[in-house]
């Protein structure tokens, strides 16, 4: 989709440019005229791609989504209709790949579909939970209503993701930092430390040999390093892209002893909140299970459970088909059972999403307390060990002078 540059004639009097992304010129132009702005010319923007800057740049970030849809709730509960809203915001709209987006959804509604339909192409950055919503609020009439529950539910999604990067965040420094000062100590100093005791010709203890040879070794040859570093890299993020390696490494990740249940709780926490916003938005049982199971982020949890749907088909309750996945532990399964004894599911499902929450929380800050000491103490040990190696022989080379 091409950008078009546009002179505009301000009610002050004052001539702007203002650029745009659209499918034709006139697009431009009704866009600028709803405004109540004067078009005086259009034409097409050759210094910018945006197809290229899509694939190249930044993708859209939650709080963009976010903020959309809370003002997209703001226009229709004013009586907007939902293409004006659509064509207004998109105007606003500063993320390109965002408003790139949005005209595209316009475009599509503009020719008569609803507008889940024009957000299916793009479940991948809004999510299916978002077109289910989108759906929901279609059929039930109250659309406003229904992206007000989505807005919630996103913004609980986002803090919890932002909590748990929030936490991890001083930990990861502390590593890069200490792995840049044994970088450091290896390329740098103790090379000099070898050339040092080789002048001398001094005997040297079997653990200096052995740290001086790596120090020398790194030192010539870190472009080799770097080079593996750099392709260990790229095979990594190709490896991610297959489903079956996916499906290995989160399972492996389930098998950290601390780490487990992390990833556990937070999956159900995730699984949990997104069905119950689709039970309450009106979404059957059968079609909102299929949808939550796909917004886990563990591949491992997602495969054990794809037969829930089926076993609901069969007439199974949703804790008896929850348990034969063999994912959820016990408690869970009784907050659900639960919740289908007194007809309120979709409420008992959102305790305990905060429930999980809350223990998801508490695990996080008890791992990076226990990931601090752990990490100064290790660093401190090695180094501590890398200097004593290096500093022995010189006491053997003033004993042997003496």
């Amino acid at each position: 989709m091409p950008y078009y540059t546009c002179r505009i004639a301000c009610e002050d009097g004052r001539i702007e440019n203002r650029s745009m992304l659209a499918t034709a010129p006139a697009e431009c132009r009704r866009a600028f005229e709803a405004e109540g702005l004067l078009v005086l010319s259009v034409r097409r923007d050759w210094n910018k791609f945006g197809n290229l800057s899509l694939r190249l740049g930044r993708k859209v970030k939650d709080r963009d989504i976010i903020l959309f849809n809370q003002e997209l709730v703001a226009m229709l509960k004013a009586g907007y209709p939902i293409l004006k809203s659509l064509e207004s915001l998109t105007a606003r709209i500063k993320n390109v790949h965002l408003r790139e987006i949005l005209t595209d959804v316009a475009g599509e509604v503009e020719k008569g579909k609803a507008l889940s339909e024009a957000f299916q192409p793009y479940e991948k950055v809004f999510s299916p939970v978002y077109s289910a919503s989108l759906m929901a609020g279609e059929k039930g009439g109250s659309l406003p209503a229904s992206l007000g529950r989505y807005i919630q539910y996103a913004k609980m999604v986002t803090q919890t993701r932002a909590r748990i990067k929030s936490a991890m965040t001083y930990p990861t420094i502390l590593i890069v930092f200490s792995a840049a000062l044994m970088g450091l100590l290896m390329n740098f100093v103790i090379p000099k430390f070898a050339d040092f005791y080789q002048s001398f010709q001094a005997e040297m203890p079997q653990i200096t040999k052995l740290i001086m040879g790596v120090a020398t070794a790194l030192s010539s040859r870190w472009y080799m390093i770097v080079a593996v570093i750099a392709l260990a890299a790229i095979a990594l993020a190709r490896l991610q892209r297959k489903p079956d390696f996916r499906y290995q490494l989160d399972r492996l990740k389930l098998r950290v002893p601390f780490g487990r249940l992390i990833w556990l709780e937070s999956g159900i926490s995730l699984f949990s909140r997104t069905l119950g916003l689709l039970l309450e938005a009106g979404i059957p049982l059968l079609s909102s299970i299929g949808i939550a199971i796909q917004a886990v982020p563990n591949a491992w949890m997602v495969r054990k459970m794809k037969d829930v749907p089926d076993h609901i088909k069969n007439g199974e309750g949703l804790s008896d088909s929850l348990a034969q996945s063999g994912t959820f532990p016990d408690l869970a399964l009784d907050m659900v059972r639960i919740g289908e004894s007194s007809a309120n599911l979709q409420g008992m499902l959102g305790d305990m999403a905060d429930f999980y929450d809350e223990r998801v929380r508490g695990k996080i800050e008890t791992l990076v307390t226990l990931i601090e000491p752990v990490v100064i103490i290790v660093m401190g040990l090695v180094v501590a060990g890398m200097l004593l190696a290096v500093y022995i022989p010189i006491f053997n080379i003033i004993r042997v002078t003496r």
